[in-house]
């Protein structure tokens, strides 16, 4: 993956703005993929484990950029709740470690977690709603809004 080996070097920060911006990228270019992957599901619909795992292969390269987060205190509910998701689901313990190297049981790999499902519905929501047109009119570009908010959590999880 091209965006993964252009990280190398680049700050934490950086690295999280250049992801945010191959996901927008990558969403704008391929909607109807996007929105398989990143569409409203039916109620009590349960998405395969083909989907689930180009999913997690979309979000994958964010794993490493969280690995060195400080998450603020504001986070640690969050911190907490994902700790158990994290020792609860064998899978999940298992792309955090396939992307950072991290075992479930280190603080890091709750972090790493905790910054990247947080960072989802952030850039979801941005590009869904400038990729509908909902931003039109309101004085600012989609890329614009993503970028501070990206800039936000990384803030958050006081990356470099």
């Amino acid at each position: 993956m091209r965006v993964v080996a252009g990280l190398r070097g680049r700050t934490g920060r950086a690295a999280l703005l250049a992801l945010a911006a191959a996901f927008r990228d990558w969403a704008v270019a391929q909607p109807h993929v996007y929105l398989l992957i990143q569409g409203t599901p039916l109620p009590g619909f349960t998405p395969p484990d083909e989907t689930v795992a180009h999913a997690r292969a979309v979000l994958g390269p964010f794993l490493p950029v969280f690995a060195k987060g400080r998450p603020r205190p504001s986070v640690d509910p969050l911190v907490d709740e994902f700790r158990g998701w994290l020792r609860d689901d064998t899978a999940v313990a298992a792309w955090v470690e396939q992307w950072t190297g991290l075992s479930p049981q280190e603080p890091a790999a709750t972090v790493t977690l905790t910054g990247t499902v947080t960072a989802w519905p952030q850039m979801h929501g941005t590009v869904s709603l400038g990729s509908a047109g909902q931003f039109a009119g309101m004085g600012h570009r989609p890329e614009t809004m993503l970028a501070v908010q990206v800039d936000m959590l990384a803030d958050s999880f006081q990356l470099a």
